[in-house]
């Protein structure tokens, strides 16, 4: 799986355990909701915790282990199924502060309202990374310096810049 930050593939200092896989006494791990519980229990602080969730898990499901999370990847299966923008977003509006994930089948066009949307990262897999290289995804990231709707992008709007502008 390529990884996407800031426009760069980068390496992933994360490591996503199996289901059936020991939890490991340090080091950054990922692990499923259905683990999450037993991860916090298990693990101590020396241990970065992560955790994948399908994009249609409710908020609620996370809301007490985020503040012991430093990672939240979400699945993304198809690249048309837009449901995991909406759990970024509340995600970020419940205050996690931590890296926020896009897992699955995005494609380059998506990356900048990804980006809007809280995530930090896109991972994406090795067959769509060889055909959107990195300066696709760059591209696709700085297309937009703003857009419709209000706090996705650090410049504002496009209606509050059409109201200033229309301003004597």
């Amino acid at each position: 799986m390529a990884l996407i930050s800031d426009g760069r593939f980068i390496e992933d200092g994360w490591r996503r355990l199996a289901e059936e896989e020991a939890l490991p006494k340090a080091g950054k791990v990922i692990v499923s909701l259905a683990r999450l519980q037993h991860a916090i229990d298990v693990l101590g602080p020396e241990s970065a915790l992560g955790v994948i969730v399908p994009n249609t898990t409710e908020p609620s499901a996370l809301i007490e282990a985020l503040p012991r999370l430093g990672l939240v990847s979400i699945s993304f299966p198809a690249f048309a199924d837009g449901r995991g923008f909406s759990l970024a977003r509340l995600l970020r509006r419940a205050g996690f502060k931590g890296e926020l994930r896009a897992s699955g089948r995005l494609v380059a066009d998506q990356y900048a309202h990804a980006v809007g949307c809280g995530f930090d990262t896109i991972e994406i897999p090795d067959d769509l990374a060889e055909r959107q290289d990195e300066e696709q995804w760059r591209a696709a990231l700085n297309a937009y310096a703003m857009s419709y709707q209000r706090g996705y992008s650090g410049s504002g709007s496009i209606l509050e810049a059409r109201r200033r502008a229309a301003r004597p």
